[in-house]
């Protein structure tokens, strides 16, 4: 049954496939095309899919259709600019995996053509969308916790040749930092959380001397204290070499309580043991899988309010470019070794 959202798919890789089956999987979108620099088979992909697909090597071609609605960005992170512009350009709404670009003068770039163009974008910090920081944002926002203070959420994953993403991963123009590669999921979170603006980060690089990590060619830890107007603080470390189980680690403190991780005290509460704490039935973040992200859930709130002309709740651009400004903040922080004000980093 046909349904009212047509996504072509540029970039045929481990993300796309995750990407696919979620969009596949709501109620109002579906993929009928996919771009790849490599040759596919469209019988194969609609085959393997369960959907009519058309593959397409000529990206022009492919945005020049009429029959497709929105663009779905899982290339490398260095080829999003480029593609996303001419996917407004062309009149698409865009889906964008993480990170937006690599260098943050291509992000204005990107900032600008949704701008004029219209398009309402998606940008995957699916983490938003997770069982974990849907229901942490909620007690947030419960005021169980009152007037958070202080807040650090960490990315602890470590990404070496066992793993898919390595054998791109290591090259600077594709991951930039570990901050951005990957731990941009934690401060992307820790700023949901914290609801505030940054005045100034902090930053500070490090990386492991075991040789499996020898070929990144940046600094593969990171830690960066961010201070917010409202007189908070906050502080995101972005592990990409530690050798360990993953782990989203969260630990957020107000003046009635605090969070950590799935468990949380309330003086809100009457009755509790103030020696132990309350549990929150939550599903953790705890893969870097991408078969085990909410896609779905994000995916659908974007149809959903494609068809309501609104922009998307969590993550639509302008959420994205705010915590990636406080991103490239941070590095360069790290790269001069000095704290970054915010208003250093341009807006457009």
């Amino acid at each position: 049954m046909s349904k009212k959202h047509n996504v072509a798919v540029i970039g045929y890789g481990w993300a796309a496939t995750a990407h696919i089956a979620a969009i596949n999987a709501t109620s109002n979108a579906q993929v009928t095309a996919v771009w790849s620099s490599r040759k596919l088979d469209s019988a194969e992909l609609s085959a393997k899919h369960g959907s009519p697909i058309t593959a397409y090597t000529d990206l022009a071609k492919m945005l020049a259709s009429k029959s497709v609605h929105v663009v779905d960005i899982t290339s490398y992170p260095d080829q999003h600019a480029q593609q996303f512009i001419a996917a407004a350009q062309a009149g698409k709404h865009i889906i964008v995996e993480k990170p937006l670009a690599i260098e943050w003068s291509d992000i204005l770039a990107m900032k600008a053509a949704a701008k004029s163009s219209g398009a309402k974008v998606c940008v995957c910090f699916e983490c938003r969308w997770s069982s974990q920081f849907l229901a942490t944002k909620a007690v947030i926002d419960s005021k169980l916790v009152g007037k958070l203070h202080y807040g650090e959420v960490d990315y602890y994953h470590g990404i070496g040749p066992w793993y898919g993403q390595y054998r791109w991963n290591t090259k600077k123009k594709f991951g930039g930092s570990a901050l951005l590669t990957a731990g941009c999921h934690a401060l992307d979170a820790l700023l949901l959380c914290m609801d505030g603006e940054v005045t100034e980060v902090s930053s500070f690089a490090s990386q492991s001397s075991n040789p499996v990590f020898a070929a990144y060619e940046y600094p593969t830890t990171s830690t960066t204290i961010l201070r917010f107007k409202n007189g908070a603080v906050g502080k995101c470390a972005a592990v990409v070499d530690c050798l360990q189980p993953y782990y989203f680690h969260t630990h957020l403190v107000g003046s009635e309580g605090s969070i950590l991780d799935n468990k949380f005290h309330s003086q809100k509460l009457g009755g509790l043991n103030k020696h132990a704490w309350s549990q929150l039935s939550m599903k953790m973040l705890d893969s870097g899988d991408v078969s085990d992200h909410p896609y779905q859930t994000q995916f659908q709130a974007f149809f959903d309010a494609l068809e309501e002309g609104k922009d998307m709740p969590l993550t639509s651009f302008n959420d994205a470019f705010k915590s990636h400004r406080v991103i490239a903040a941070a590095d360069k922080s790290a790269a001069e070794g000095r704290a970054v004000k915010l208003n250093e980093i341009a807006e457009k």
